[in-house]
């Protein structure tokens, strides 16, 4: 059963790295964004915090799916690594001059509730399903 909990848990967090990824090359491509490494302002990244939420509340919800056992909980673990690797991102990118703090710290915030909404809806909707 660890291997089928890593897997889930990994299987979410994929999903939303690739479409945030895929998401950001399209918008700076469409020039949405501004070229890599320079100051994005805050209505982009409104939008990426947006699309961000909604990618994290989907993977969170793939990751219940998956789980052996406890969705939640699996789901909140996901949750957490997203408040670590936040939190590393923050780091980094805090006194580079790349956008509004404010960025950095709502997606930390953000984490652990879109990854309870996410198992939230996984359990409702098997809870139905019953």
């Amino acid at each position: 059963r660890l291997g089928q909990s890593v897997w889930a848990i990994f299987a979410g967090f994929v999903f939303v790295v690739i479409f945030s990824i895929a998401t950001d090359a399209l918008l700076y491509k469409l020039a949405v964004f501004p070229p890599v490494g320079r100051y994005t302002p805050s209505k982009p990244l409104l939008l990426a915090t947006t699309y961000r939420v909604i990618f994290g509340i989907v993977g969170s919800y793939i990751t219940a799916r998956l789980a052996p056992y406890k969705p939640m909980q699996h789901a909140l673990i996901g949750g957490c690594i997203g408040v670590v690797l936040g939190v590393v991102g923050a780091a980094v990118t805090w006194n580079r001059n790349l956008g509004p703090h404010w960025y950095p710290v709502a997606l930390i915030i953000l984490a652990i509730p879109q990854s309870w909404l996410g198992a939230k809806v996984y359990l409702r909707r098997a809870s139905n399903d019953s």
